[in-house]
């Protein structure tokens, strides 16, 4: 397993990451188990991964707790979010205080833990931003003082922003030790917008959305593809200068590549991103975990794939590929 130093936290963190949520939940949403989630989770840890990122709108932190019962908990990184932040009372600084320090303790009573490594807000967008930074923060501050909290974190909704608008915001200020990105092979706007100012600053990095529907299923990548022709994001010439068509427009990136399909070659692209400490995968399959964990191991793809990728895509920041 690779591993990576995350930001100024200092955390060694496997360059892959279990995430609990999104379209998978682990397994859960297909119907799955919660047995079979926590084996999922196991197997990860037993294949070198030491990065978990749940949260408490994805109902599984119980999942994370079984499948760490019993594991040392200093070999660990346990990123967890508060989800429902946006119905706390904000009418006085105290009774915003104590909404976020009684989230934390069911955090951690969620997760059978005694600290949080990672706790952030979960997807902030720029309209919320300061009462998170001003009347919020303020309670994750105090967590972290009594030894709840370790390292502060915030993610972005990157399906309803895109173009990183709320973090493009949070990098004004020093708060945050963690952000958690949007960023993929249709939607690489991050990397100016959001990766050289979190460099600069230590921040760490972990990446969301590397593959989704439009990266896994041919038949959305041509409707995400025929969108972005439609609106003027990509013409039609530089998607056939790059070797794409409409009907196949990204095969080309497997055939002159060492890439074994699109999600090998969209996990490689995340991964090997100069600012990047995790790259979350979220799925229920045991057999596709370690597909995605032998992904995070190849090397870099070809410099002239990643050029024309960059290229191709360099207009468009409002699509997710979900």
């Amino acid at each position: 397993m690779d591993y990576n130093v995350l930001g100024r936290t200092g955390l060694t963190v496997s360059a892959i990451g279990v995430g609990t949520g999104g379209p998978s939940r682990v397994g859960l949403r297909g119907g799955g188990s919660r047995d079979e989630s926590v084996g999922v989770v196991r197997l990860a840890l037993d294949s070198g991964v030491n990065f978990i990122d749940t949260a408490e709108a994805y109902d599984t932190e119980d999942v994370v707790a079984r499948a760490i019962d019993g594991v040392k908990r200093d070999t660990l990184v346990l990123s967890t979010k508060i989800s429902s932040w946006d119905s706390f009372d904000t009418s006085s600084a105290r009774a915003a205080e104590r909404a976020v320090t009684d989230a934390v303790d069911s955090r951690l009573r969620a997760l059978g833990t005694d600290y949080i490594d990672v706790c952030h807000f979960h997807g902030v967008q720029i309209d919320s931003y300061d009462t998170v930074a001003d009347r919020l923060l303020p309670g994750l501050l105090r967590a972290r003082e009594a030894g709840k909290v370790r390292f502060i974190g915030i993610t972005e909704a990157f399906n309803a922003d895109p173009d990183h608008r709320a973090l493009a915001r949070a990098l004004d200020d020093e708060h945050w030790d963690v952000m958690m990105v949007g960023f993929n092979i249709l939607n690489q706007s991050a990397r100016e917008r959001v990766f050289p100012r979190a460099l600069a600053n230590g921040v760490g990095v972990l990446g969301m959305f590397a593959v989704r529907l439009a990266l896994s299923r041919v038949e959305r990548l041509r409707d995400v593809i025929g969108d972005l022709l439609s609106d003027g994001s990509i013409t039609r010439d530089e998607l056939e200068a790059v070797g794409g068509t409409p009907d196949d427009p990204l095969g080309w990136v497997v055939r002159e590549s060492d890439a074994e399909s699109l999600v090998d070659a969209a996990y490689r692209l995340v991964r090997h991103e100069e600012a990047m400490h995790v790259t979350l995968s979220g799925t229920g399959s045991a057999e596709h975990l370690m597909a995605n964990i032998e992904s995070i191991q190849r090397p870099p793809l070809p410099p002239h794939v990643t050029d024309r990728l960059s290229r191709l895509f360099a207009r468009v920041d409002h699509v997710s590929g979900q």
